[in-house]
């Protein structure tokens, strides 16, 4: 027995089962209601509105890593809900766990193929609408990647705290990669990586970021209920960890974080180059000076080498009541009060 399926497996199985602890103790996600448009191997595409609505189309891109209510965590602590309560016609790509068949799933499948039958999805129900695109971390880097493949099916991208350039100067997750052995020819492609393995290789990259940081947010979340509940609710999130498939984890690791082969301009994905200069769409991306796991110098080269003449960076400045920071533009009461009422703006300026 390896030692992922001899002990990250197992970790994994009681995370999910301390999750489900999490709820009947009152600490889980409360989601809004939503409809199944299709689904398929590796995907449901989800869509929130149940009459036609007059505003943008956005189509969520979630990260492959966790589940993906954290767009939709809580009443008070949901992008799903704050687009909604703006008029804009809401659709979200729900990962689904991945299964024999999905286990030879890339970027070609991730960023490009099923993104597209998303989209031609969502133009049987909304026409020739222009679509926008958004995504956290490495949700957003599937949607630029897709921008890039197909510069004339987005009309604008938003992005969260999402990396596009990288290197050992860049952050402690690239500094991490360019100290380990590579990945390429490893005999582990047959079966899906633990998401507690993940979770474990970031805490070492970063202990700051995904331990210490953590509970002292839960120390300041004390005397302030809502931001307890939306902490409890994120720390019941982070149990909900995925596998993910060797060929994506591979291509991740080497092709971005190690070969930064995207700002270069000699990725590939699907036998299709892909780099910055190729994209078209508005791009408005949201930055959080001080975060560890994606700072500015990650996010503002890629606005400087994208091939868009309409770029935007709106800063973010943190919140309490987050646990992890990093989804805190997520979920945080700041970024609902102060944020994402700027990206709103955005996306009806940028929509007609």
């Amino acid at each position: 027995m390896d030692l992922e399926a001899g002990v990250f497996e197992p970790i994994d199985r009681f995370r999910r089962g301390l999750g489900l602890w999490l709820d009947l103790a009152g600490f889980g996600p409360e989601e809004a209601p939503f409809r199944t448009v299709f689904s398929k191997a590796g995907l449901t595409l989800r869509s929130y509105n149940f009459a036609p609505a007059a505003g943008p189309v956005l189509l969520i891109v979630p990260a492959p890593i966790k589940h993906a209510y954290i767009w939709d965590l809580l009443p008070w602590a949901s992008v799903v809900r704050r687009s909604l309560e703006n008029g804009l016609a809401v659709y979200l790509m729900h990962w689904e766990w991945p299964g024999r068949s999905e286990q030879g799933f890339g970027l070609a499948d991730y960023a490009d193929r099923l993104i597209l039958d998303s989209l031609k999805a969502i133009e049987r129900e909304q026409g020739k609408r222009p679509i926008f695109l958004t995504g956290h971390s490495l949700g957003g880097i599937f949607a630029t990647l897709f921008a890039a493949l197909h510069p004339k099916r987005v009309k604008g991208l938003v992005l969260l705290s999402t990396p596009l350039h990288f290197g050992p100067e860049v952050g402690p997750l690239d500094r991490w990669v360019a100290a380990t052995p590579s990945l390429r020819g490893s005999t582990a492609g047959a079966r899906p990586v633990a998401g507690s393995l993940l979770t474990g290789v970031s805490f070492l990259a970063d202990p700051l970021t995904f331990g210490w940081l953590r509970f002292l947010d839960r120390f300041f979340s004390l005397g302030d209920l809502q931001a307890l509940r939306t902490y409890l609710a994120v720390e019941r999130w982070a149990c909900d960890e995925m596998p993910m498939t060797f060929p994506l984890l591979e291509e991740i690791v080497e092709g971005l974080y190690r070969e930064d082969r995207f700002m270069r301009g000699i990725l590939t994905v699907g036998g299709h180059r892909v780099a910055p200069e190729l994209i078209e769409a508005s791009v408005l991306s949201v930055v959080d000076p001080d975060c560890r796991v994606v700072p500015p110098q990650a996010v503002l080269p890629f606005h400087r080498a994208a091939g868009s003449r309409d770029s935007t960076v709106l800063w973010y400045g943190g919140d309490i009541g987050v646990a992890l920071q990093h989804v805190g533009m997520l979920v945080g009461r700041e970024a609902h009060r102060t944020l994402w009422p700027e990206i709103m703006r955005w996306l009806y300026a940028h929509g007609e």
